[in-house]
């Protein structure tokens, strides 16, 4: 395999508000042409990157699903969550995760649409919810978490929940069952850094809805560039450049 491509989907691959992809689809058919195969690596669900993977034409490629909670290779298992459950059963805290409410609820604390939120729900790895609890109360949850294996992450207004595993980790796993010539990296957000900087390219994709990127390593020799387009555009203009280089 000459070339892998591991892309980020909101704010990179797909626009940030509509979540278009048109401006990227030119270079997505040139790497179907040469066979490249891109991965999506993202927070979403398995169920949420199926119905992603079909739009964009990338079905029966490998996915990293949950922030690199697991690989999704076509087949769901929830034995994950279901142990993540049963803990928090066990534990009884004042988490809400998205498994105690309802899709209509988690549409309304996600913004998603209703039949999104039914595939958010849908997940095998990892459990996003909010906590209700104090402060001092929190720290005692975070401790019987650790205590059964259980990572907790905070990000925006969710904390979420899993037994590890990352975008950077599950990329290194598919390096090395693939045995790519290059690798190329996008993404637009600071938990995609670990990525970005991992692959042979890493390309930044401008995010004017974020606080944005410090400089990262390789980014003064030109291995990681940065786009001046934001989303999709960005995306088809950072890989444009790779391509050229690589030829």
């Amino acid at each position: 395999m000459t070339l892998l491509i591991f892309t980020d989907l909101d704010g990179t691959l797909l626009d940030h508000e509509s979540y278009d992809f048109t401006p990227a689809r030119p270079i997505l058919a040139r790497l179907a042409a040469m066979r490249a195969p891109v991965v999506l690596a993202s927070s979403k669900t398995a169920a949420e990157i199926a119905e992603w993977q079909q739009r964009l034409g990338l079905s029966g490629t490998p996915a990293i699903v949950e922030n690199g909670a697991a690989l999704f290779d076509g087949t769901f298992d929830d034995d994950a969550y279901q142990r993540l459950r049963a803990a928090l059963a066990e534990i009884g805290a004042p988490f809400r995760g998205f498994g105690d409410m309802s899709a209509e609820e988690v549409a309304e604390v996600t913004g998603l649409s209703p039949a999104e939120a039914a595939l958010a729900k849908r997940r095998g790895h990892s459990e996003p919810g909010l906590w209700q609890g104090s402060e001092a109360a929190l720290q005692g949850f975070l401790a019987a978490l650790a205590a059964r294996g259980i990572t907790a992450r905070r990000g925006g207004r969710f904390l979420t929940l899993g037994f590890g595993g990352t975008k950077a980790g599950r990329m290194a796993e598919l390096i090395a069952r693939f045995k790519p010539s290059h690798t190329v990296a996008l993404g637009d957000a600071p938990n995609d850094i670990e990525m970005l900087t991992q692959a042979d390219f890493g390309v930044i994709v401008a995010n004017p809805h974020g606080p944005g990127l410090p400089p990262l390593p390789g980014e003064a020799e030109g291995r990681v560039i940065r786009t001046t387009a934001p989303g999709p555009q960005g995306w088809a203009e950072g890989m444009e450049t790779i391509l050229s280089r690589i030829g």
